[in-house]
């Protein structure tokens, strides 16, 4: 027995709802932009993202309204995509409060910076991992803005790097779920791909 949902006869919060706590987890680009003036440093969480591109690298987030982050690329064309690990949590979370413009959560929540390599943005020292992109594209969606950034450089802690490779025990990342929530990692499963021609018979 299914209950059966139907986004024409739901109010777009409700079905709002309904989406955020079946599409999980929901990896967090933690997004650091600049004012056009360059003197406001904003940044804030962003759930709806992951990868559109690997050649050229292209990371896409979603902003749902007309959000800082989102006016603050349209306006420079930069931004940094700072990794969200779990020991930032409380951190992060507080980011996601609706700060004035003018009033940067770097310096709201006494977030520690440092200066990127190659874009004006700034990137969260704490974060072990800073994607830097500039502006590819957006795509207008009814009530939201998909951002499309080409990533220029990829700045990574030596601490999270096991034989070269970010290690997701060590990155810790958080994910969003539904409503208030949000997870950890937990159990990581291994399994390699089984080509065709490997397939068990029958």
């Amino acid at each position: 027995m299914r209950v059966d949902y139907s986004p024409q006869s739901l109010d777009p919060r409700s079905f709002y709802q309904l989406l955020t706590a079946v599409v999980v987890p929901r990896p967090i680009a933690w997004v650091s932009t600049l004012t056009a003036d360059g003197r406001t440093a904003n940044l804030a969480p962003h759930s709806f993202f992951t990868v559109a591109c690997t050649a050229p690298p292209i990371v896409q987030f979603t902003s749902v309204g007309r959000k800082d982050s989102l006016r603050n690329v349209e306006e420079t064309g930069e931004f940094v995509v700072n990794f969200a690990p779990e020991p930032l949590f409380a951190e992060i979370n507080a980011t996601a409060t609706d700060f004035p413009r003018h009033e940067g959560e770097f310096d709201a929540v006494g977030i520690a910076r440092e200066p990127s390599l190659r874009v004006k943005p700034p990137r969260v020292a704490a974060s072990p991992v800073a994607l830097e992109c500039t502006l590819h594209s957006t795509l207008l969606l009814g009530n939201s803005t998909v951002v499309f950034g080409q990533v220029v450089h990829a700045a990574v802690s030596e601490d999270v790097l096991v034989d070269g490779r970010p290690d997701i025990q060590l990155l810790r990342p958080l994910a969003r779920l539904g409503g208030n929530e949000w997870s950890t990692v937990g159990e990581v499963r291994e399994a390699a791909r089984i080509p065709y021609r490997e397939r068990p018979a029958g």
